[in-house]
């Protein structure tokens, strides 16, 4: 069989330095309409032919060739971030590291991605960890790269500054390179995929804060549990074999990243700049610290096992306060106020019932001047009429706002006198005994 030549043959050249020149990402049609424009008298389906082999040809000559990374243990922490779910009207982002030799995932929910809160999410990610690695790997974010020059990150030097307290290096991945951080992207993935709501896992949604830290911490439970895909080991069992190869932190969380220190009144409030701001009951008499971020008040608390946000407001002026009525328990009822009697005078009045006592509360709530001949007058009476007549009496006082003197007397004369009755017998009114014999003519 005799070799044809192609109608593309005298134009190659050309479709190469087009495929060159794209990146290998021309479109076979805009490579079709130029080379008709030259003459060229092949089909369109000539064409993408011979397209589809000069751009394979391309992608194996400019492929990028590496050897497969093999991590060492207690070397690489990766970490990245996703978008989380709304809660309570605000928006959440979720901090995702990677551990790569042992696989162990750390999923982390935060307000935003500013670099107090990032520092406080490193904090927590090594206390989980037990320990932390040599290098944390992530994007150019802000908060860890200002800018580059000749292509080259600069660092932000509070990042810096934070990571030489915990001894560990920065590094930051090449620019459009997915492949140099692929672990923290798949954390990010599956965190989204189950933790954040979606029609495909019918999560609802999250009420508060807590309740979103409560379903990252059972993700992080139950991808740390399993075996994992490539490693057929189990990430929590890995862990603590690559725990003996991470480094020692310090027992205090790093915290000129935080904010001003402040100590918890006993009113469960922080002052900044003149005015006041609530935080948890349970912070009462600790110290926290505090920082503004743009119109907010953000306040961060704990201890060396945990250091994260509880509590955000927005910036009020001096002298104002900003009070959420979340922080503090809720109010039991106060039990009624009961009398109790101090002196013979007082338990002689109170012994005559509850309406004494009812009268006792209303007359001092009004304040009325006399209580105690009002209570004498009282006393007195029973001894006459009886306990329960004058107890009725000064019930019906309480009611009706009736404290001067001889308002009770008054009313006890008024609950003496009998109510007439009209008798039957003597009574003028028809009545119905003429009906008695009558019949309905039907019942005959």
């Amino acid at each position: 069989m005799s070799d044809r030549g192609s109608l593309s043959d005298p134009f190659i050249e050309k479709i190469e330095e087009w495929v060159d020149r794209s990146q290998g990402r021309v479109r076979a049609d805009v490579v079709h309409d130029k080379l008709s424009a030259l003459g060229y008298q092949g089909s369109p389906r000539t064409t993408r032919r011979v397209v589809r082999a000069v751009k394979a040809a391309w992608r194996r000559d400019h492929a990028r060739a590496y050897r497969p990374w093999i991590p060492e243990p207690g070397l690489w922490l990766q970490w990245d971030y996703g978008d989380g779910p709304v809660v309570g009207g605000r928006a959440t982002v979720l901090f995702c590291a990677w551990l790569a030799w042992s696989r162990f995932r750390v999923i982390l929910p935060l307000f935003d991605r500013t670099l107090p809160s990032v520092i406080s999410a490193w904090d927590r990610t090594f206390r989980i960890l037990g320990g932390a690695p040599t290098y944390l790997l992530t994007d150019n974010e802000k908060t860890v790269t200002t800018r580059h020059v000749a292509r080259i990150p600069v660092r932000n030097p509070a990042i810096v500054s934070a990571a030489v307290y915990y001894g560990v290096v920065v590094r930051t991945c090449v620019v459009a390179d997915p492949e140099s951080k692929g672990g923290a992207e798949s954390t990010v993935r599956i965190a989204k995929a189950d933790v954040v709501p979606t029609e495909a896992n019918l999560r609802p949604g999250y009420a508060t804060f807590a309740e979103l830290e409560a379903a990252c911490q059972a993700a992080m439970d139950r991808f740390n549990t399993r075996a994992h895909a490539v490693t057929r080991r189990v990430p929590f069992e890995a862990l603590a074999e690559e725990r003996a190869h991470l480094h020692r932190i310090p027992d205090e969380p790093y915290q000129v990243a935080f904010g001003l220190s402040r100590s918890v009144s006993w009113s469960s409030t922080v002052t900044l700049d003149g005015a006041r701001y609530s935080v948890p009951h349970t912070l009462r008499d600790t110290k926290v610290w505090v920082r503004v971020a743009g119109d907010e008040v953000v306040i961060v608390a704990g201890g060396p096992g945990e250091v994260k946000e509880v509590a955000r407001h927005r910036r009020v002026g001096p002298g104002q306060a900003a009070i959420d009525p979340a922080h503090y328990p809720e109010r039991k009822e106060p039990a009624d106020r009961r009398p109790k009697a101090t002196t013979a005078a007082e338990a002689a009045f109170l012994s005559l019932g509850e309406g004494a006592k009812l009268w006792l509360l209303e007359a001092a709530s009004v304040g009325i001047r006399g209580i105690e001949a009002r209570m004498k007058e009282a006393v007195a009476l029973a001894g006459v009429l009886g306990h329960d007549r004058v107890d009725e009496a000064l019930g019906l006082a309480a009611m009706a706002g009736r404290f001067a003197p001889g308002d009770l007397a008054a009313i006890c004369a008024a609950r003496r006198a009998e109510v007439r009755r009209a008798d039957p017998v003597s009574s003028l009114q028809p009545g119905t005994g003429r009906w008695a014999g009558f019949q309905h003519k039907e019942a005959r």
